[in-house]
């Protein structure tokens, strides 16, 4: 048993190499430091993390420039799914300095309730759920199009493929970074 101690600045590293039956020849094959592909991997993951900070970063500016700017007023669905959208801009950016792969467990279940609901809105506004399960009983109702861009874009669309490609964004950083 081989004990090294380092000290550079005020950060003390402890080297600790246990042989336990092996002799020179198989101690080197044992490499504690992780491999080129296990390195790849955690930036791509901290890559595809950072894009999903990304795109709910531009979701909820978005989001309150329609609300605060364009004083277009949020329906009760509209203020689900900004409850799903808004603490993604706060969670994923902890967990990517430094990188935790764990972060996606904290993240993708908001994401998919956001983005179950803005699927709902969508249904909704195409009329394939009736108006009586409609949730906005009061104030803006939640089945009319305030915005629509290009003859099909409307804001429950952009929420549910901002959400989607929010989901499928940590879903692969965590099969990247688990691997």
């Amino acid at each position: 048993m081989t004990i090294r101690i380092v000290t550079v600045g005020i950060v003390t590293i402890r080297k600790i190499n246990i042989n336990v039956g092996l002799d020179e020849s198989n101690a080197a094959m044992i490499d504690p430091q992780p491999s080129a592909q296990t390195r790849d991997d955690a930036s791509t993951a901290w890559m595809l993390t950072f894009g999903a900070w990304l795109i709910a970063s531009v979701s909820a500016l978005t989001s309150l420039f329609f609300s605060e700017i364009m004083q277009l007023p949020p329906c009760a669905l509209c203020w689900y799914q900004r409850i799903c959208m808004f603490p993604l801009v706060l969670i994923l950016p902890v967990g990517l300095f430094p990188f935790d792969r764990n972060v996606v467990r904290y993240a993708l279940p908001l994401a998919v309730v956001g983005w179950l609901v803005a699927v709902f809105q969508l249904l909704l506004v195409a009329g394939i759920i009736p108006e009586k399960l409609e949730p906005c009983t009061q104030g803006v109702p939640c089945s009319e199009t305030v915005i629509e861009w290009f003859g099909f874009v409307t804001i429950p669309l952009l929420s549910a493929l901002a959400f989607a490609a929010v989901i499928a964004l940590l879903v692969l950083a965590h099969f990247r970074g688990s691997r």
